[in-house]
């Protein structure tokens, strides 16, 4: 958004009230606590469930008023089924979801419509997103109507002026949205998503569909909101450039569970989860002097495996390099190891072993290891008595191979000593 442009707040609509009292900010404004969500898979011609997908499955965290938390993660992790629980737009199977101190979970229609005035969504897809029989002006004024608010000044200049507060023409009021460009559409969706002056803004992939210079407008844009507005983001991403840029806390999200929730500096300098640390060396660093070196990037082995039979302790075990038998059988729970990090891990990445007893690694995790780097691996081996076990054999392996062939080659050389004489 240009600079000469200033961002002015929405006003709270005549007539409109809020659900519960303002939270301050730093204080909890949403809490989640054991949320999950199975979609039943139905068979045969009684439709009798036989199976589930198991898409969200025990999440716990919270969301400070004023924060920004991003979630990142592999494409079928549950990033937005996340999103669209804790909207309400989808029912919980199980858990149970907090704002401002109270009881969502289960609210029906009528209980969550006033609702809709504190937390919206921004969806992910700005071409899907808005109704093309619809001008721009019915699009962004449907809150009003649905929640029987006029604005001061009525609702035509109300949107207008949101038009202008996301960087688009007021004049535009009567387009339609096949005449604005993907920017200019995912714009449209932030100003129907601020429309009612909400406290919580859950943006779903708000920029991946986007180029990269408009992803640079639109992300500028929202931190801009947040600063004027005092808003509260959960923003979920696949771009970790983007998530480090715009969160203050970020959630790491594997089949369905969040592996690790940190603040956004101890994250991306020490990240704590195998799968985190995969995920880091992934990033690009945009450096010339690295183009002739050799990348530390982690490939992991295999694909995600199933939400409908998902493994048995830890979820990642299976495609991990420091993976025991007691990942295998037992679920690590999310616990605090460093202060405002959370992690999910019997063998975390820069700290103790959680389970120092188990020195032998899966045959899963060898071959993952394979995929590894070595100066990975030496790492790994500071925090993991199993891998120091496993780096400590091959070397030796090593080392008795290279006597091998040292003592085979210098017969060799005595015998062609003795011929010359």
């Amino acid at each position: 958004m240009s600079e000469d442009k200033a961002v002015t707040i929405p006003a709270r609509s005549e007539g409109a009230t809020t659900l519960t009292k303002d939270a301050a900010p730093g204080e909890t404004l949403l809490k989640v606590t054991g949320l999950q969500k199975h979609f039943p898979i139905k068979k045969g011609l009684f439709q009798r469930q036989v199976g589930a997908v198991h898409a969200v499955d025990g999440l716990d965290f919270e969301v400070k008023s004023g924060e920004t938390l991003g979630v990142v993660g592999e494409s079928g992790c549950g990033k937005s089924t996340m999103g669209r629980l804790i909207t309400r737009l989808l029912e919980p199977t199980a858990g149970k979801v907090e704002f401002e101190g109270k009881d969502i979970t289960h609210l029906g229609v009528g209980g969550m419509r006033p609702l809709r005035r504190d937390v919206q969504m921004i969806f992910q897809d700005p071409y899907s997103s808005l109704n093309p029989r619809h001008t721009i002006g019915t699009i962004i004024s449907a809150p009003f109507k649905l929640q029987g608010v006029t604005p001061p000044g009525g609702i035509r200049a109300e949107v207008q002026r949101l038009l202008s507060v996301v960087g688009l023409n007021p004049e535009h009021y009567n387009r339609y949205p096949h005449e604005f460009s993907g920017g200019q559409r995912q714009r449209i969706g932030i100003a129907r998503a601020l429309a009612l002056n909400p406290k919580l803004v859950v943006a779903d992939e708000p920029v991946s569909a986007l180029d990269v210079s408009i992803q640079a407008q639109v992300v500028n844009l929202l931190d801009d909101l947040q600063q004027e507005l005092g808003l509260t983001y959960v923003i979920i991403a696949h771009d970790l450039s983007v998530v480090r840029h715009v969160s203050d806390r970020i959630a790491v999200m594997y089949l369905g569970k969040i592996v690790e929730l940190a603040d956004r500096e101890s994250l991306y300098r020490a990240p704590m989860h195998p799968y985190t640390k995969a995920l880091m060396s992934a990033v690009p660093i945009p450096d010339p002097r690295r183009k002739n070196t050799k990348s530390d990037r982690i490939l992991l082995k295999g694909d995600v495996p199933s939400p409908i039979s998902p493994p048995s302790g830890c979820r990642f075990h299976t495609r991990c390099w420091k993976a025991t038998e007691i990942c295998k059988t037992t679920e690590p729970a999310l616990i605090e190891l460093k202060p405002g990090q959370q992690v999910a891990c019997h063998h975390p990445e820069n700290f103790e072993d959680q389970a120092p007893q188990d020195t032998v690694l899966l045959t899963v995790a060898k071959e993952a290891a394979e995929l590894v780097a070595d100066e990975v691996l030496a790492e790994s081996a500071e925090t993991s008595a199993a891998v120091a076990a496993e780096v400590a054999e091959v070397a030796a392996e090593v080392t008795v191979a290279e006597e091998a062939a040292e003592s085979s080659e210098s017969p060799k050389g005595e015998s062609q000593e003795s011929t010359d004489k």
